[in-house]
């Protein structure tokens, strides 16, 4: 029947996979509008037990993420390659970034750059400043960092590094269950595969739907200061309908004319924002500022990274950093995959220190200016950022207050507010378009409808989510995401040992180290000569699997090599002359 259905509708995919996602995805819109106060229910309930019980799993999880990611790079692992070993980067380092920074965190800079920044100033996470002070400032600053920093790159750097060696290395399909190849072999073309995909996909939908969501407010609360525009639900869907549309534009044009140019104008839009705030505002304490974040994030960085709120059980850790975490891995699917794309032919070194290190240097400098000009508006200025964020709960127009105390405030909050919608089209036809490599296991060109299908899904559910229910639309976005983050940190777990384990069968064993032997020393002579005897050197015969086309002898292939190759990269197959051949080296 799905087949059918499959062919009916002129799509190239998998039935399975596709029709269940859509199906969930659409089952939870039409619950959601049905029974609106029991689904409330059930994601409160669920979203609390999960905070209260597993909050610390979550710290826990996105901790070890980074420090396997910074290990596995500085092994001798992290010279594989993320394809064939002859191939080279398609995107120069620049278009790389930007296409980064697009896909996975300029829409979050926007609409926390501010926001976070001056909340916890006003409230101190550790309870321990005073709320408003320098030391609130500097707190406040320490916490942004650290939710902006290396762990959010460790979330969407995993499962990019892991597909990117499991689909151009073993060339297996698009699918996130693709990754888990080394641990269910052939049963990822299963039941068991197919459910690993769909619930990677819906969750990846709901994950970039609270971001379009998030977005909608945030562009709803710009636009009604800008020209007095109520904040409603009628505005709201409105917006999200917006931009669906654009994105189905973007979609219908490829990566290349499409997201990649959107990328790129994206990155420019935000450098100007950017050196506009920190030119026309107090630039001298914003330069100086800016270095010392450096030093504040270097120094909380490792206390935070295994805080976990256990003294003080404020609560305060679970619905800021718990959400952070499970909202940001429900996007890894997408980011991941998204991110593996466009880093083909890269290393594994380069892949974590540029996924790790370039998009960080700039959250770094983004919320050091935007994070220092909310804190010195505050301290120094006319304030204003605090009574409005934090005491009447608009975190959605945290952005154009700031910008208000700027000069231009009207054109530049304009030009925000256009950054913006381009920062979730971007997300949006991003998402689409790995949703349908994931839905059908293949990089090719799908039918356009097809494509578009995903997108309009995404701002359906975001319209669902933020409108639909009953709770005000950020708590609402947030004990949804909670709920749908926890099997993706289950599945973390399981991706560090599958891709370990996959590169070390493709990659070989290193040799056993063979050292010099020595006699009885008594005396200086007989130290002079055996330090005098040179060590053995390690022969290695490596053997290339022939090719099933050739004959029994096809492609076989005898290389020797010494011990300044070995390690570095060996075929299949690599043997060791551990007797008679070391033993005439020595």
């Amino acid at each position: 029947m799905l087949t059918k259905a499959h062919d009916a509708l002129r799509l190239r995919t998998s039935p399975g996979v596709f029709f269940t996602s859509a199906l969930i995805s659409l089952l939870f819109v039409v619950v959601t509008v049905a029974f609106t106060t029991t689904v409330d229910d059930v994601f409160s309930t669920a979203s609390g037990w999960i905070m209260t019980n597993l909050g610390w799993f979550y710290i826990l999880g996105v901790t070890t993420f980074l420090i396997f990611l910074v290990v596995i790079a500085l092994t001798h692992y992290g010279r594989v390659r993320l394809g064939g070993d002859e191939e080279r980067p398609e995107h120069s380092t620049l278009a790389w970034f930007s296409m980064l920074f697009a896909a996975g965190i300029g829409s979050i800079l926007m609409f926390w750059g501010v926001a976070e920044p001056i909340s916890h100033f006003a409230n101190p996470p550790l309870q321990e400043a005073a709320p408003e002070s320098e030391a609130a400032a500097r707190e406040a600053m320490g916490f942004t960092l650290y939710h902006f920093g290396f762990h959010t790159w460790a979330i969407f750097a995993l499962p990019g590094l892991c597909f990117g060696y499991f689909i151009y290395k073993r060339k297996l399909p698009p699918r996130v269950s693709s990754i888990f190849a080394p641990v269910l072999g052939g049963r990822i073309y299963g039941p068991i595969g197919k459910t690993i995909d769909v619930v990677a996909i819906v969750g990846t939908i709901f994950g970039v739907a609270t971001s379009v969501g998030l977005g909608t407010l945030q562009i709803n609360a710009g636009l009604a200061q800008l020209f007095g525009l109520e904040e409603s639900g009628i505005i709201q869907i409105a917006l999200i309908a917006v931009v669906t549309v654009m994105a189905g534009i973007s979609v219908a044009l490829g990566l290349d004319k499409g997201i990649k140019r959107l990328s790129n104008l994206n990155i420019g839009m935000a450098m100007m924002l950017l050196a506009f705030v920190l030119v026309t505002g107090p630039s001298l304490f914003l330069l100086k500022g800016m270095i010392e974040s450096v030093g504040i994030y270097a120094e909380a960085l490792p206390s935070l990274a295994f805080w976990n709120d256990t003294f003080a059980d404020s609560g305060w850790q679970n619905t800021w950093t718990v959400f952070y975490w499970a909202w940001t891995i429900t996007w890894s699917p997408f980011v991941g995959i998204f991110i593996a794309r466009i880093s083909r032919g890269r290393t594994v070194r380069e892949f974590v220190a540029g996924v790790l290190a370039l998009p960080v240097l700039f959250s770094v400098v983004w919320f050091s200016i935007f994070g220092m000009g909310a804190f010195h508006i505050e301290l120094q200025g006319e304030g204003g950022l605090v009574e409005r964020v934090v005491d009447s709960g608009d975190i959605p127009g945290a952005l154009f207050e700031f910008l208000g105390n700027f000069p231009l405030a009207g054109l530049v909050s304009g030009l925000a507010i256009v950054l913006v919608v381009i920062f979730f089209v971007t997300s949006v036809d991003s998402t689409a378009m790995v949703l349908d490599m994931m839905a059908g296991g293949k990089e090719e060109k799908a039918p356009i409808h097809q494509r578009l299908f995903w997108a309009a899904l995404m701002g359906l559910v975001a319209a669902t989510m933020l409108v639909a229910t009953g709770k005000d639309g950020l708590d609402a976005l947030q004990q949804v995401i909670t709920v749908v983050g926890l099997p993706f940190f289950v599945m973390g777990f399981v991706m560090m040992y599958s891709l370990v384990r996959g590169i070390r069968e493709d990659l070989g064993e290193l040799p056993e180290p063979v050292t010099r032997q020595w006699t009885e020393v008594n005396t200086a002579e007989d130290l002079e000569a055996a330090e005098s005897r040179p060590a053995p050197e390690v022969v290695v015969v490596t053997r290339a699997i022939p090719d099933e086309t050739d004959g029994d002898d096809g492609g076989r292939d005898e290389r020797e090599s010494s011990s300044a190759g070995a390690g570095n990269g060996s075929a299949p197959g690599a043997e060791i002359r551990a007797g008679e051949e070391v033993e005439s080296a020595r």
